[in-house]
């Protein structure tokens, strides 16, 4: 398992109890400002959603992990407000080096595992939140899933999930 300090600083002084302190919060501020730029790292992303309760924008950073050919997003704080609010209002924009709309759907505990694998190979800044290391075997995420929740992006722009949003048709009758 990596290490529990994040520049140097131990990790509490960014997150307490699953929540990120004003330090952190900061942290997550300039990161997403950074990632908007469309700046490296590439698989770091902002991500803007609305809050359930306020409907104010809220926009934090998040680093998105590839698995089977689709992007995924992991809390790694858990059930955090991010994922309470994309629960309740799906719709995002992910922005890296362009703005896309996207819904976020949530990912069955089952199914978890691979993405967290993925997704603990790509954040190491992650990994003392979900406790696991970078070399994590399936087992090991399949342990730490069901506190982790995961969303899949569907991209607005994306003819896979236009298809897969649109209600099938049946061909017209034959004359």
């Amino acid at each position: 398992m990596s290490s529990n300090r994040i520049f140097g600083l131990p990790i509490s002084c960014f997150y307490r109890g699953g929540k990120a302190t004003a330090l952190g919060k900061a942290f997550s501020r300039f990161w997403a400002a950074w990632a908007s730029l469309g700046l490296p790292p590439w698989r770091q992303v902002s991500l803007e959603l609305t809050g359930r309760r306020t409907g104010r924008p809220r926009t934090l950073a998040v680093v998105i992990a590839k698995h089977d050919g689709r992007d995924y997003l992991v809390s790694m704080l858990g059930e955090c407000e991010w994922v309470k609010n994309a629960r309740v209002r799906p719709d995002a924009t992910v922005v890296g080096v362009r703005r896309r709309k996207a819904r976020l759907e949530e990912v069955a505990v089952d199914q978890r595992a691979p993405i967290i694998k993925e997704y603990l190979r790509l954040a190491p800044g992650a990994r003392p939140h979900i406790g696991l290391g970078k070399s994590a075997t399936p087992v090991e995420c399949e342990r730490v899933a069901p506190h982790h929740p995961v969303f899949r992006i569907l991209y607005q722009d994306d003819p896979a999930t236009a298809a897969a949003r649109s209600p099938r048709r049946s061909p017209a009758p034959a004359a």
